[in-house]
């Protein structure tokens, strides 16, 4: 075991699958000599040579129909799209061809893609760069989404998603990069995509996030405790498409009453999709209607600002009085 922060447990994730697998390769803007913006490929340039980890135009529509490409003729791309509000200049990829290939051909091809997009806030960047529009693609059938919340689960489940034969929207949380350590193995291990996490036991409340809100769940779990003596339970989703109905709705069943929280718009946002399937598939089991503390419906504010536009602790700890008030 090793202690990684996120940025390099996701960096040694594609370290050990392309030394295991040759067909695996790294594109996008800056991936190559420079290790990306980040440094999320530094190393892999040098170490695999520039046939398997290399720089591409600065045109995010090429590097995901380029990755389309060598996914249907045996590759497993791992692209980069250097910020989630640089998504829709290759929505049309994502969306209508690697989305929809396997279901277009009756399984004659498949579409073997990770696309790496870090997102979200909380990092002062400029306009454009910390959106968070990952529920863009819950409605894009054939698309996974996948949101790491730890180092030991990033690793995991960037291999899991480099091995998928779908398409898998890796969305990485900017703030938690290098904000957060943990124990790592060295050697390659899957998480599987599509299975929640309860990070913590409960029984008055269930608290449901993903990414950077996760530890932000916790800090609020912690100061409820404190301030009223709430026992919540918290779940990591991991997996926004396909979501862990299995394990939201046990927990719903025990605690019989949730709060859901992520930091993009309230509107349409992945939380809207939870408390749907909550009241289609629990309703009966819940105490008081299911509360969602988010971003606000307007553009992402500029930096000085962020931090009054983001889930706090506070914030989320008056949802969960809310709903124990009700």
């Amino acid at each position: 075991m090793a202690t990684m922060t996120l940025i390099k447990a996701i960096n040694d994730a594609m370290r050990v699958e392309m030394e295991r697998d040759e067909n695996v390769v790294v594109l996008g803007e800056d991936v190559g000599v420079n290790g990306g913006v980040f440094r999320a490929t530094e190393g892999l340039y040098q170490t695999f040579g520039e046939k398997r980890s290399f720089d591409t135009p600065l045109a995010e529509s090429g590097i995901i129909g380029a990755s389309i490409g060598l996914a249907t003729m045996g590759f497993k791309p791992v692209a980069e799209i250097q910020f989630a509000g640089f998504i829709y200049e290759c929505m049309d990829q994502i969306s209508t061809q690697a989305a929809r290939l396997s279901f277009r051909s009756g399984g004659r091809f498949n579409v073997p893609l990770t696309i790496r997009i870090p997102y979200g806030g909380g990092v002062k960047t400029p306009e454009m760069h910390s959106d968070s529009l990952e529920a863009l693609f819950l409605h894009s059938p054939g698309v996974k989404v996948v949101v790491p919340s730890n180092p030991y689960d990033a690793k995991g489940l960037l291999i899991s998603a480099i091995r998928d034969e779908d398409p898998v929207m890796f969305y990485e949380p900017m703030k938690l990069y290098r904000s957060v350590k943990g124990e790592v193995p060295e050697e390659a291990y899957t998480v599987p995509i599509g299975k929640a996490n309860v990070v913590q036991e409960g029984s008055d409340v269930t608290l449901i996030a993903y990414g950077a809100m996760v530890p932000m769940a916790q800090k609020a779990a912690e100061k409820a405790e404190k301030e009223r003596g709430v026992k919540a339970e918290v779940i990591d989703l991991r997996t926004i498409s396909p979501l862990d109905l299995e394990t939201i709705i046990g927990s719903v069943e025990k605690t019989g009453r949730a709060v859901v929280i992520h930091e993009a718009a309230q509107t349409g946002g992945v939380g809207a999709e939870i408390v749907a399937r909550i009241n289609e598939e629990a309703i009966l089991s819940l105490e008081a209607p299911v509360q969602r503390v988010t971003g606000f419906d307007t553009p992402y504010p500029p930096s000085a600002i962020e931090d009054e536009w983001l889930p706090t602790p506070e914030r989320i700890c008056a949802g969960i009085y809310k709903t124990l008030d009700f």
